[in-house]
Order: C-alpha cells, then sequence, then structure tokens
C-alpha cells in the first residue's frame, strides 16, 4: 500500500528559533509555527483560527533559519509529519505530532533591507535518502546588500 507524508505550510515564527548542537555535532534548529485561518460562521460573522505547530530542521537549513528568521517572521515550508512518544517522570505516556522540515522560503520582503521593495527567495532541500549534499538556489534583487 503506497503512503505519502508531505506537509506544505506557510505561517509565521511564534518564537526566536532555537538552534543547539546535537551529540554528533549537527546543528538542529526548534520553532513554533502559527497559521491563521479566517472563515465566515453560519450567521455570517468573520472568525479567526490560529493553529500552533511545532517544526524542527537539521543541519545547514537549521543554521539558516536560525541565522536568517526571527519571531512573527513568515515562512513556507516543506515537510513531513513525525510522531515523537514519550513517557513523562510521573510515567504518563506522552505524545506530540511535529513537522520535521525538508525546504522552505522566505515569503516576506526582506525587513531591515536598504529599499522597501526588496526582496529574497531562498530555497534549501535535500533528500535524506540521498548521499548528495543538499541543494541551495538563491534569488537576490542586485540592489540588496545581503550578507549571504
Amino acid at each position: 500500500m503506497a503512503s505519502l507524508n508531505k506537509v506544505l505550510l506557510i505561517g509565521n515564527l511564534t518564537r526566536d528559533p532555537d538552534v543547539r548542537l546535537m551529540s554528533n555535532g549537527r546543528p538542529v534548529c526548534n520553532f513554533g509555527l502559527a497559521l491563521n485561518r479566517s472563515y465566515k460562521d453560519a450567521d455570517g460573522n468573520r472568525k479567526e483560527e490560529t493553529t500552533f505547530v511545532e517544526v524542527e530542521s537539521f543541519g545547514p537549513r537549521a543554521e539558516a533559519v536560525g541565522r536568517f528568521f526571527t519571531k512573527g517572521r513568515a515562512i513556507f515550508i516543506e515537510g513531513r509529519l513525525k510522531l515523537d512518544q514519550w513517557e513523562s517522570k510521573e510515567g504518563e505516556k506522552r505524545s506530540a505530532l511535529r513537522v520535521v522540515l525538508d525546504s522552505f522560503e522566505f515569503v516576506d520582503s526582506k525587513q531591515d533591507g536598504p529599499s522597501s521593495n526588496s526582496r529574497i527567495v531562498e530555497s534549501a532541500s535535500s533528500n535524506e535518502d540521498s548521499k548528495n549534499s543538499p541543494s541551495v538556489s538563491k534569488e537576490v534583487d542586485l540592489d540588496d546588500d545581503v550578507p549571504f
């Protein structure tokens, strides 16, 4: 039986990314993502709904997210769902569903750039099954002063 585990999300970071090194020296980054939905209820009243999702990334993508993103900034991510399960100190079973980031893109304009219409688009992706290094593509306006 075939299966597919793919997640596409656009949202805003709920906190600054937390980048740490694992015991093997590989960087890992964790951050929260807020996904907003606006709709009308049965009475025609506009309603707002926010869903909060935990995201983790590894390697070069973890470093890039930690370097270029801050709380409130918009991000487009592609990834997969992962279920973490553990036992609390009290012996209770716990679980959390999170997204493991495979690639990301900036979706807003550069916030601290010299021009109001400057735009950065970066895509960093990898295939963990592949032995090749991750591919990175960048598109930067020439009038931007970008530290890449």
